[in-house]
């Protein structure tokens, strides 16, 4: 059977560490392609400088995966739906809802796919706890209140990446939207920013750390909603999300891999979010559907509408 085939533009971080091992593990995609402006290349793949480039030289490639910071994916992504391609964002899919929703109107008229693939949903204790949780509502209980705590080093995950402080570049909610992509998922209802507060180094546009209070509409059994995300925690990091229910308490820790009821470890699985979305992806593309999620994007956009902003330290890696 041929495989379809992908093109991967941008060769960053992200893109070297999960996504081509993903590729790779999954086998469901042949990578046709990488696309680096700087001419970094991956052995035994052609390169390009651009994706426009890259789609000139190979019209027949089916997918493209876009592994570029936010603030170009809307034009690469709208340059690929056009050009008939089948398109995975990176999260977050977009630098602003606008263009989000520009996007996914762009692939309904291309008849192509559109994933926004929010990885952090794809761990199985992630999948649980939403399951978990929506029993615990059925049988008329409470979920009191749930704390996120995401707490990482950015000269560790983010060396000299200067894009990410500046505008459209997301800063701390870099990272912090993986934490909002799970919650948005495993809550039984929605849940709205109520009040926020946004920490700008004097030399930066985007926040460096910021707390966030939420909450979800009368009736929905949800109580208090926080969260604190901070970019300069040394030493062990921390991603986790405590839930205290009128059953018990839930700890989802480690990104989402971990599920612990009561203290009590109930799910801890290898990090193999990345292969699950190039499953998913390929799911979406052989029904011919898309899967296209803008809840962690409107809690962040919604964070900076209400949010005070606060100047602090100047940052320099």
């Amino acid at each position: 059977m041929t495989l379809p085939t992908l093109g991967l533009v941008g060769l960053g971080k992200i893109a070297r560490d999960q996504h081509i091992p993903a590729i790779a593990a999954t086998g469901l995609f042949n990578l046709a392609a990488v696309v680096s402006p700087d001419g970094a290349s991956v052995e035994g793949v052609p390169s390009f400088r651009s994706q426009a480039e890259m789609l000139a030289a190979l019209p027949g490639l089916d997918a493209v995966a876009l592994c570029t910071p936010p603030a170009v994916r809307h034009g690469l992504t709208v340059e690929a739906l056009r050009a008939g391609k089948h398109v995975l964002i990176e999260k977050p899919p977009a630098a602003t809802l606008s263009e989000l929703h520009d996007l996914a109107a762009e692939a309904e008229a291309a008849r192509r796919t559109l994933f926004t693939a929010w990885h952090s949903q794809f761990n199985p204790a992630v999948e649980e706890t939403r399951r978990r949780l929506a029993a615990i509502v059925s049988r008329d209980a409470d979920i009191r209140s749930v704390a996120i705590t995401w707490k990482e080093d950015v000269r560790r995950w983010h060396p000299g990446q200067d894009w990410i402080f500046a505008a459209g570049g997301f800063g701390v909610f870099d990272p912090g939207i993986n934490a909002l992509s799970i919650l948005t998922d495993i809550l039984p209802a929605p849940v709205f920013v109520r009040a926020a507060d946004l920490h700008v180094p004097a030399n930066r546009d985007t926040p460096i750390a910021a707390t966030l209070e939420m909450g979800a509409a009368p009736g929905s059994r949800i109580g208090r909603v926080t969260a604190d995300f901070d970019f300069l925690q040394q030493g062990e990091q921390t991603w986790s999300i405590v839930i205290e229910t009128t059953d018990g308490r839930l700890d989802l820790t480690h990104g989402g891999t971990r599920l612990f009821a009561d203290g009590v470890p109930v799910l801890a699985e290898p990090d193999t979010e990345y292969q699950r979305i190039y499953r998913h992806f390929h799911r979406l593309v052989t029904d011919g559907t898309s899967d296209v999620d803008g809840r962690p994007l409107s809690l962040v956009a919604d964070a900076c509408m209400v949010g005070r902003w606060h100047r602090t330290d100047a940052f320099d890696w």
